[in-house]
Order: structure tokens, then sequence, then C-alpha cells
């Protein structure tokens, strides 16, 4: 079969299927004989989902972006802010301790790697004559 055959066919399968989809009624839907009762819940459902007018405008003038905020919702603003401002503290203080301890770990290294050199140089050049280093220390 050619590729545009193949084509030709899967659209126009497509094209009864969605034909067939649109004029068909869904098999949940019931058909009701009272028409008033329904009339009444839809009228019912309009009202639980939209609001009368004026409680709509009071609405949006009780919180619209220029008004005030309530002292709860400023109290609560503010526990995150300080909540944040804690962990972010938090934060950087865990990271310069870190930081601190890889320093003072370098530099502990380091002397321990001069003071090797340092002992190496002296063995090295040691004449022989005077007393080594070891004994020329002062004990305090």
């Amino acid at each position: 079969m050619n590729w545009k055959q193949v084509l030709f066919l899967s659209c126009t399968a497509t094209v009864v299927l969605l034909a067939i989809l649109q004029e068909g009624e869904g098999a949940a839907v019931r058909i009701s004989n009272n028409g008033a009762a329904d009339a009444e819940k839809k009228e019912g459902l309009k009202n639980r989902i939209f609001m009368q007018e004026s409680e709509a405008s009071n609405f949006f003038k009780r919180r619209g972006k220029r008004s005030t905020k309530s002292k709860d919702e400023i109290n609560a603003e503010n526990r995150q802010r300080l909540s944040a401002d804690e962990r972010r503290r938090e934060y950087y203080e865990e990271q310069r301790n870190e930081f601190e301890n890889y320093v003072e770990e370098e530099q502990d290294e380091q002397q321990e790697r001069s003071r090797k050199q340092i002992e190496q140089w002296r063995q090295w050049h040691y004449d022989g004559l005077s007393p080594s280093y070891l004994y020329q220390r002062q004990n305090i």
C-alpha cells in the first residue's frame, strides 16, 4: 500500500469517527420528563455558582490591589518572612562554619608539611659537630 493511501484512509476514519461522536448522545445522560424540576435545579445551581452583582462589587471593593490587608494576613506574611530569614541565616552560618573548618584543616596540613620539610633540611645539613636541633630546644 502506498503511504498516501494509508494517510488518506486514516484521515477519513478520523473524520467519520468525529462526526459520529458529535451526533451521538452520551450514555450517562438521563432524559427527564419533569422539565420544571430541571429548570429549578439549574437555577439553584446557577445561584450557588454565580453571585449577585452587588455582592460581587463588594467582594472586589473589599480586597483590591490597593486595599489594606487584615491583621491576620499581615501577621501571616510576617511569620513567613521571619521563618525564611531564620532559614537563610542558619544556612549561611552553616556554610561559614564549614568554610572555617576547611581553612583550619588546610592550615594545619600546610604547617605539618612545612615542619616536615624543615626537619628534613636540618637532618640533611647536620654536620655532626653541634648537638642536633632536637636537643637545642629549650624546655619551657
